[in-house]
């Protein structure tokens, strides 16, 4: 199936005047084209594309940090221009200043946080969570356990509701 997608791809820019231009290559060996906006066979304009071949054909070979993120800048259109070479063997050496930065000052952290590390530590605070927020009756007494009832003294129709509307009034 590879060599017949080949065909019809080179068929296909063929037909319809995609021309791809290299503009660069990175250190694992992915290729990366440009193909400017162009006007196909119906007369439709097609807006520029950029394009990368990865070194690794097959797509569930791909891992991220594959493409470095300065060529995924220009792929994504974050940036105008494609990198150069220089400018990404600066920024590797920038990330691997800041790891050298970032270890020596863990290894500072742990050496002073070995000695002082009961001085720093406030004792644990014992408290005593008692209900829910939501409980009707929280922050307040807790109803007794001993069940109550007015079973024996309720009479019908002598209770009434405090501060609302009587209808007799």
């Amino acid at each position: 199936m590879g060599w017949s997608q080949d065909l019809l791809r080179a068929l296909w820019r063929a037909l319809s005047k995609e021309a791809k231009e290299q503009v660069g290559t990175d250190r694992f060996g992915n290729k990366y084209y440009y193909v400017p906006e162009y006007k196909n066979w119906r007369g439709q304009t097609i807006r520029e594309k950029r394009i990368v071949e990865t070194a690794n054909k097959r797509e569930v070979d791909y891992e991220v940090g594959d493409i470095p993120t300065e060529w995924e800048a220009w792929i994504r259109r974050k940036r105008k221009t494609p990198p150069t070479m220089e400018e990404i063997l600066k920024n590797e050496k920038n990330r691997e200043v800041v790891k050298m930065k970032s270890q020596d000052l863990y290894e500072e952290e742990n050496l002073l946080s070995k000695g002082n590390k009961e001085e720093l530590l406030a004792p644990p605070v014992q408290t005593q969570i008692k209900g829910h927020a939501s409980a009707p009756y929280f922050g307040k007494e807790e109803p007794s356990v001993a069940p109550t009832s007015t079973g024996k003294t309720f009479q019908p129709g002598s209770w009434m509701p405090q501060g609302g509307k009587n209808p007799d009034q």
